[in-house]
């Protein structure tokens, strides 16, 4: 029994691995109603949680409990007295106390009336108690020799001495001051009260900090408001404040720096934190400065600096960041990335991400329900508040607390109202990083929250700079200060809080009156001001946005007070009469369907991007010629039916212009075709188009789309400056030739030249295009021959990654292909519907190919060898095309076959199953229903998929989907197939995704893999439901699917006879009456309709045992014994069919102990459970993986 430690607060409560602050270890019967009760009084009182075994009833053995106890104490007091080594038990704790010396931070002997030589000789009364545990002990003399060592050792250690005569108050004071300048001062931090999520971080971060190296180190935790920064920071400290002589942690740095008396006080405390030193005096910030330099130069220190935000404020308390000794760390917090990139090399950054979603629940439910379990009547009304806090545990924290003991009637209320008035406590404190910023920075901010989230960051930039708002600078601002982020694909994102907080900064600009707001973004407030006429000349933007189309009377003076209105965006928007003023202040307008003709008097001289699709534009009274338009960079009138005519725009700067869809479009001005910043020109589907601009000088051309433009049979000239362009598409144009001056096009990587129906021949410039990735030219009227990629010698089309040859009727020979230097980079080739016969063994040399189309190639008789890079191969409709040699390629790039190696190739097969083709025998799981299941272990197994579908009326789209663990409804393959036709679809599944999904689904020794197909007409759409599963299917269009899963095991299961799987979800189809051959076991996977069971052995030695629809891998010991193995049998395996097996088992009958239990000798032939006789094969089997399993069952 032991004293209970002092309930007071510790001095080190945290997650570090101490769980008392000191352990006392001492001789009871000398000292324990006397020095030792005054001294753990003392330590009680200063608050040292402190551990006294009080058992008075000690045992021969010490208790694996009390080793643990040493182990989890900071400190460790060894009072030596002269009856100290007549116990054993003493002794022993002796001796794991010096075993833990390296770990704990101090072991402090205390030599009470005993002088420190007799302890470390063993003289006097410690002699003599030793030399007595010898005579007691001379069968374990060893032991002997460990106390031995461990009384040497503790006595030569420095300790105190206390010797008869000395004041014992003032002697316990004296180990008091020990303790203390010892480094209790690392005193541990309150982390948080619930900290979800912060251990993972913590860790990552003290990887990055790194202990261990010898040089001085940064490290800068950055990210938005209220994403942890600071829980993390102090969860990191109280980690790794055990490695350094002294530390500090410097809480509201940016705070406290606001004035020179609270910056003085930084570096005081951080002075005093190290040095300990009272009488340092700190008069101003720049002594403050060099008194940190002279005295902290020689300590290895770790000091976190929280929540800076200005580099001075680092500079007021590290210097130059190389005045510390070798091996200190330093930690900084801050919002502002990029203040962590100025200080260079010697800091590392990690951003704080947002919590998941289980994170973010775990959170939410204990601040909501005081630790407790989550209610099932609240679940809902808690994903509501994760879906709305988006992973941000400072939201999270104050809405759990704020719905904590609510009903659920003030739950749903208290929602409502998030969604529209930020929490203020949110509020404040994300709005830190708003207040932080210049007056241009926070209108950016704000734009971006009300109007351009979402949207690509180059109209975003050039709408803001037109503004006069200095966006490029502004905007890395924002990133680096967290407020928004720009995604891979260059658009703009920012944390939905961090949107509604800026979103209530606006409504607070005028809460009552909307029209002295600065942007209007809600459908309400937008159409209240533009239907009665409330705006005035604050308005910056205004959105109208509505998810259907609505009919509105605008006032006929609603933007008359706007002057100043530079975004206008209106959406699904229908107005009755046509407006009679637009402000030539605007920047941005986008208004789809606009039914009216803009404005007579509109001049859109300062607007950077005019979107207007599908409106009744008049473009020759808008683009009046007497003026210049510089800022107009953008013009996107798609659906235009009342363009006819481009006429001349006077736009120097324009980069985009999208003119497809407009029908009625006839002709170019010849203008255009010397705009020198022009990027992008989409001139599609204007089926009526019929001239060009004649030559075309665009230098800064890069995209081209004259796709179904089929009135237009001239090409222009091309200038040689030309050498931008990278996509040309002539899709279903009416072009009669390319003009020879293509052969300029340098930089061309794409050129589709499908369906050109006039397009007679290539010119022999062709050869000058080597850029080419992507070329498109099965016309068939073309010409094609060998000498047309083949002009002149040398030019091999050596950057050509997808040629597309499909429809050339008149192809039959695949000489090109030949060309020993040719092509080297192809990645895939359509040959579809041409006449070729034979594929020659060439299309083997490429090494990249990895697809092959060659559908409807009715004449195609063989493929005489594929590369091993195919990943697909689609020879749908090709009749007389060997399909079992195409097979056999397949499989051994597979590796599916016995004795190949499964290279990481992934080869998807479509073909027709009109001529025969059945599911392959390699796959042993096979099922005539849409369900399969098997069992994997924790690795998952390399596999492939066959489907094999009958013919339908119409196009049939199928989807798989599969489940690990009951987790899971993902969608894993999809594809669409044509009707009137029998297809055999094979698959390889991606070991990685698959292996991803079984880490997430919180997997075992045995993890349940579930496979399911739905057939469904391609118009159909899947719900997006997490709980939707597929519906059962018509079997009429499936024939057949199965899954090869891949086989860890000995040579003998290599031969894969054909067996049709019966599960219990899916229709048996082979007849009982008859004997069946035997499936192979194949360990890394089992599928039957029992329910699995698992074994209690060990090992890795496995017995496999197969029956008709149960599949087993038993394991055994290490030392296992054939003549005696028990193993138990599930209740269903009794009504298992009779079988026939072909070698002599080493299975006999003998008893069993209970139901479903039975006793296996060596050399029978049968098993028995429950009294039935179950005929198999029993046989030797390795386990994948080394399991006990065999991840088999």
């Amino acid at each position: 029994m032991a004293l209970l430690p002092h309930e007071g607060s510790s001095l080190i409560s945290s997650t570090h691995q101490w769980n008392y602050d000191v352990f006392l270890s001492f001789r009871g019967e000398d000292t324990r109603y006397g020095f030792m009760s005054h001294l753990y009084q003392v330590l009680c009182d200063k608050g040292f949680n402190t551990f006294i075994d009080d058992n008075l009833q000690k045992g021969e053995e010490i208790s694996a409990e009390l080793l643990k106890t040493i182990e989890s104490s900071m400190i460790l007091i060894i009072v030596f007295s002269e009856n100290y080594a007549s116990s054993t038990w003493c002794l022993d704790e002796l001796v794991k106390i010096l075993e833990c010396k390296n770990n704990c931070k101090l072991v402090l002997p205390i030599f009470y009336k005993v002088d420190p030589s007799e302890v470390r000789k063993q003289e006097g009364k410690f002699g003599i108690a030793l030399a007595k545990h010898e005579e007691k002990l001379n069968s374990n003399m060893s032991k002997v020799q460990r106390w031995r060592v461990a009384l040497n050792e503790a006595g030569s250690l420095s300790g105190l001495h206390y010797r008869d005569g000395n004041l014992e108050s003032k002697f316990i004071q004296g180990i008091m001051e020990k303790i203390s300048s010892t480094k209790l001062k690392c005193t541990r931090l309150f982390v948080a009260k619930y900290p979800v999520g912060v251990d993972t971080h913590a860790k990552a971060i003290e990887m990055l900090v790194d202990i261990e190296s010898t040089d001085f180190r940064i490290v800068g935790i950055h990210g938005l408001g209220g994403i942890g920064k600071t829980t993390i920071a102090k969860a990191v400290y109280n980690r790794i404040v055990d490695h350094f002589e002294r530390s500090c942690f410097l809480e509201n740095v940016k705070e406290k720096s606001r004035t020179i008396d609270g910056i003085i006080q930084l570096q005081k405390t951080l002075l005093y934190e190290i040095l300990e030193d009272k009488d340092l005096k700190v008069d101003n910030i720049s002594k403050g400065i060099n008194v940190i330099k002279e005295r902290l130069c020689c300590k290895r220190i770790l000091l976190i600096l929280d929540d800076v935000d200005k580099l001075k404020q680092i500079e007021n308390l590290l210097g130059k960041c190389n005045w510390f000794a070798s091996r200190s760390k330093v930690i900084i917090t801050t919002r502002d990335e990029h203040l962590l990139t100025i200080l260079g090399k010697v800091c590392t950054t990690y951003k704080v991400k947002e919590l998941d979603k289980h994170e973010a629940l775990q959170l939410f439910e204990k601040h909501a329900f005081l630790g407790n379990k989550l209610e099932k009547d609240y679940y809902e009304l808690a994903n509501q508040v994760i879906n709305y806090a988006k992973g941000l545990p400072l939201a999270l924290v104050i809405i759990g607390s704020d719905l904590c003991g609510r009903s659920k009637l003030e739950w749903k209320s208290a929602l409502d109202k998030y969604e529209k008035i930020l929490n203020e406590d949110i509020q404040e404190i994300l709005k830190i990083s708003y207040d932080g910023l210049e007056g241009t920075e926070q209108d950016i901010f704000l734009d971006i929250a009300c109007f351009f989230k979402g949207w690509h960051k180059d109209l975003v930039v050039n709408i803001l700079d037109a503004c006069e708002s200095y966006p490029n600078s502004g905007i890395s601002r924002l990133v680096n200060k967290s407020l928004i982020t720009i995604d891979q694909h260059d658009t703009f994102s920012m944390h939905d809080l961090i949107q509604q907080m800026g979103k209530e900064i606006v409504r607070r600009e005028s809460p009552q009156i909307l029209g002295k707001r600065s942007r209007l973004w809600h459908y309400k407030d937008a159409h209240e001001i533009l239907t009665e006429n409330k705006g005035s000349n604050k308005i910056r933007g205004i959105m109208l946005y509505s998810p259907k189309p609505v009919t509105v009377q605008f006032h006929n003076e609603s933007f008359q007070r706007m002057e100043n209105l530079k975004f206008l965006i209106v959406y699904n928007i229908n107005i009755c009469e046509a407006l009679k003023y637009l402000p030539n202040e605007l920047r941005f307008l986008q208004w789809g369907n606009y039914p009216f003709p803009l404005p007579s008097k509109y001049c859109p001289q300062k607007l950077v991007a005019l979107e207007m699709p599908g409106s009744h534009i008049k473009l020759e009274k808008l683009f009046k010629q007497d003026f210049l338009f510089e800022n107009l960079k953008r013009i996107n009138l798609k659906s235009c039916e009342f363009i006819k005519r481009l006429p001349k725009l006077c736009t120097p700067n324009l980069e985009i212009l999208d003119l497809s869809g407009c029908v009625n479009l006839v002709e170019i001005h010849e203008s255009i075709g010397f705009l020198d910043k022009l990027k992008t020109w989409s001139l599609s589907y204007c089926e009526r188009l019929k001239i060009l601009p004649s030559n075309l000088m665009l230098k800064s051309l890069n995209s081209f789309d004259l796709v179904r433009c089929s009135k237009l049979e001239k090409f222009p000239n091309i200038h040689p400056e030309m050498k931008c362009l990278r996509d040309l598409d002539l899709q279903e144009s009416g072009i009669r030739e390319l003009p020879s001056s293509i052969g300029y096009l340098g930089g061309l990587t794409k050129l589709c030249l499908l369906y050109c129906p006039n397009l007679r021949d290539l010119p022999d410039t062709i050869y000058k295009l080597q850029q080419l990735q992507d070329l498109s030219i099965p016309t068939t009227r073309l010409r094609l021959t060998c000498n047309s990629f083949d002009s002149i010698s040398g030019y091999g089309f050596l950057m050509m990654e997808h040629l597309d040859l499909e429809h050339c009727l008149n192809l039959n020979k695949l000489d090109f292909l030949m060309q020993p230097d040719y092509f080297p980079a192809l990645k895939s080739i359509s040959l579809s519907r041409t006449s070729i016969i034979t594929i020659p063994e060439s299309l083997g040399r490429f090494p990249r190919l990895g697809s092959l189309s060659i559908q409807n190639c009715k004449q195609l008789r063989e493929i005489l060898c594929l590369p091993k890079s195919i990943k697909c191969v689609d020879a749908t409709d090709c009749f007389k095309l060997d399909l079992q040699s195409l097979l056999s390629q397949v499989e051994v790039i597979m590796g599916i076959l016995p004795n190949t190696l499964w290279e990481g190739a992934r080869t998807n097969l479509l073909i027709n199953t009109d001529t025969g083709a059945e599911i392959p025998k390699w796959c042993n799981h096979q099922s005539v229903g849409n369900y399969i299941s098997f069992w994997v272990g924790r690795k998952f197994p390399k596999i492939a998929l066959c489907i094999a579908l009958g013919q339908n009326e119409s196009h049939q789209h199928v989807t798989v989907y599969f489940y690990i663990n009951g987790c899971g409804n993902y969608v894993y393959l999809s594809s669409t197939f044509e009707e009137n036709s029998n297809h055999l679809w094979l698959v390889p599944l991606c070991r990685s995704f698959l292996q991803n999904h079984l880490d997430d689904s919180y997997p075992s020794e045995q993890n349940h893999v579930e496979l399911v197909y739905e057939i469904k007409p391609k118009r159909y759409h899947r719900r997006h439901c997490p709980s939707y599963k597929p519906r059962p299917q018509n079997p009429t269009v499936i024939k057949r699917w199965g899954v090869h899963v891949e086989c860890i095991c000995c040579s003998h299961i290599s031969g894969i006879s054909y067996f049709p799987f019966q599960s219990a979800k899916s229709s048996s189809v082979h007849d009982n009456s008859k004997p069946l051959p035997l499936l192979s076991l194949f360990p890394s996977s089992s599928a039957s309709d029992m329910d699995r069971r698992n074994f209690n052995n060990e090992g890795d030695l496995g017995i496999s045992i197969e029956t008709t629809n149960i599949a087993f891998d038993a394991a055994c010991r290490r030392d296992f014994d054939p003549d005696e193995f028990k193993l138990t049998l599930p209740p269903k395996a009794i009504s298992s069919p009779q079988l026939q097996y072909d070698d002599p088992c080493w299975c006999q009958k003998t008893k069993y102990d209970s139901p479903g239990c039975v006793l296996v000798n060596a050399g029978g032939s049968s098993l028995v459970a429950d009294g039935a006789e179950l005929p198999l094969l029993l046989h030797r089997s390795p386990t994948s993986s080394g399991s006990a399993m065999g991840r088999g069952f």
